[in-house]
């Protein structure tokens, strides 16, 4: 049985990082035509440099370690730029998906106004300054994250086992 609490706890914690509670997207949900217009303007607005942002920071946090393995197997520096242009095409072609995604999820979790106001904020200075800011924020938070999710494996992992032994699941 401890086989199925380590999967479960993989499960787990891999759900919680990537998704978050209560962030999946619903089906039922389907915004109006009017609000997804509104929702693309909005991505209109932050899509370029979000995705510029974006890629830095998944950059940032990830690549140092692909490196740091690369360099430990002896990989040469030409290589290694190889590996680093490849990555980098992977991350924006992922970012690029992903915010193509985005209109139907920011317009059902907006109104129509609240996603003119945020497109309108987007176009002042202070916003334009959030959206440069908030992704290399976000990045900084991941980064502090990342290297802590070995420990919130750990302590699910013990959570998990006293309560499968608990239940007779256990032993």
């Amino acid at each position: 049985m401890k086989g199925v609490a380590t999967r479960m706890v993989r499960v787990a914690a891999l759900v919680l990082f990537l998704c978050g509670a209560g962030m999946q997207a619903r089906a039922e949900d389907s915004p109006s035509p009017e609000a997804l217009a509104a929702a693309q303007d909005l991505m209109a607005v932050i899509s370029p440099d979000m995705m510029k942002q974006l890629t830095s920071s998944i950059a940032a946090t990830f690549w140092p370690v692909v490196e740091q393995k690369a360099r430990a197997e002896k990989i040469d520096d030409a290589t290694i730029g190889a590996l680093r242009t490849e990555f980098e095409r992977i991350q924006v072609a992922f970012v690029s998906a992903a915010i193509k995604e985005a209109p139907p999820i920011y317009a059902r979790h907006f109104t129509v106004a609240e996603l003119r106001e945020l497109a309108d904020f987007y176009r002042t200075p202070t916003g334009a300054k959030a959206l440069h800011e908030v992704p290399q924020v976000m990045g900084e938070l991941t980064a502090l994250l990342v290297p802590r999710l070995q420990e919130m494996q750990r302590q699910t992992g013990e959570a998990f086992s006293k309560i499968l032994n608990e239940h007779g699941y256990g032993k």
